[in-house]
């Protein structure tokens, strides 16, 4: 797809292995999820030391959360905790079942990910799951929330919509801390397949059902198409997260001590993560809104993300100051497992002129 940007926000090859496997698969006459899906799910489930069964593949992102949580029978009266900084789809998927999110506090504006403790203070007797978030890439804190969840026998589902490969702090890979964890294979994710995702349950019978779900009512499954895709891309799937790493390292080492400029986490989160988005963070939304214009007006493309408490349906919550601070203060740079480092040296260029004072 074209864009006007010289640098786009990202930016996804499609060797000819990618094209092969597809084509074959077309080949092969399924034209829904068949052999080829069947064949994704244990190899995905093997990738995070799973069981076979022990992953269902589905439409999209947003479809592996809403029958991960009807798949655990999460339903009308439970609540379940949800960060504030994260993608509209989180919460919705809640509300799809019938459930209440309840929005809960990032750590700080440098570390914009569900916080512990604020979500303790929130728990209720209508309390049944905690959905962490791994936002941008990097993991939350599942050690604290496996402690929060067995203190008060919660289910935990994690959001790893932008976290496929990520480490987590306690061990493991990402979406294998809990009853669940959803991922989404949409194009400018780690694993991508255009569309898709994948539910991966810790009880292969979660799973089980959740491929029940996925073909009732309005069919919410995965083609053998992108099922292939995805399964070709998963081989190169840890050498692609590398890349994403190598390049972030890149950055912080060049905008590191930039006036006017913060970089979020830290240098051991820089190992864990899987690297979705690269964030830098400007003093206020004014500077990051004329940060933005200045490298729009230089062929650079980037973008940001509001916190929920920012739209209309969740404004007249809680607050939630450091998710709402770090939500207008934040800026995502161009970012994929292409980028190189003469690319990141033109971003921090331009980004060094739109910063630099007026004389």
């Amino acid at each position: 797809m074209s864009t006007p940007f010289a640098i786009p926000l990202t930016d996804v090859a499609v060797p000819e292995q990618d094209v092969r496997a597809v084509l074959a698969a077309l080949d092969r006459g399924w034209r829904a999820n068949g052999p080829l899906t069947r064949d994704f799910e244990e190899a995905f489930a093997a990738w995070h030391g799973r069981p076979a069964a022990a992953a269902a593949a589905v439409s999209s992102g947003t479809a592996s959360l809403h029958l991960a949580l009807a798949a655990l029978g999460i339903g009308p009266g439970d609540e379940v905790l949800v960060p504030a900084m994260t993608f509209v789809a989180t919460a919705a998927a809640v509300r799809y079942v019938g459930a209440t999110p309840v929005l809960c506090d990032a750590v700080s504006p440098e570390r914009p990910l569900l916080d512990a403790a604020d979500a303790a203070a929130r728990v209720t007797a209508r309390t049944r799951a905690v959905l962490p978030v791994h936002f941008g890439g990097y993991p939350a804190d599942d050690v604290a929330l496996r402690a929060l969840c067995a203190e008060h026998g919660l289910l935990m589902v994690e959001d790893c919509a932008q976290a496929v490969g990520a480490r987590l702090p306690g061990g493991g890979l990402a979406g294998t801390a809990g009853a669940a964890g959803c991922f989404s294979f949409f194009s400018k994710k780690q694993l991508c397949a255009g569309e898709g995702g994948a539910v991966l349950a810790s009880d292969p019978a979660v799973a089980a059902r959740v491929r029940e779900l996925r073909e009732s009512g309005v069919p919410q499954t995965f083609s053998d198409a992108h099922a292939a895709l995805a399964s070709s891309r998963l081989t190169r799937l840890a050498g692609a997260i590398d890349a994403r790493r190598a390049a972030v390292r890149a950055y912080r080492e060049r905008l590191a001590g930039l006036a006017g400029l913060t970089l979020p986490f830290s240098g051991a989160d820089v190992e864990l993560s899987s690297h979705f988005a690269f964030m830098v963070i400007l003093p206020d939304r004014a500077a990051r809104d004329a940060a933005r214009a200045g490298l729009h007006a230089r062929g650079i493309q980037t973008t940001w993300y509001p916190a929920l408490t920012m739209f209309s349906e969740y404004a007249g919550g809680p607050r939630l100051p450091r998710a709402t601070e770090f939500a207008q203060r934040h800026l995502v740079l161009p970012l994929s497992s292409s980028t190189t480092t003469e690319r990141v040296d033109a971003v921090v260029t331009a980004l060094r002129e739109v910063l630099a004072p007026s004389s």
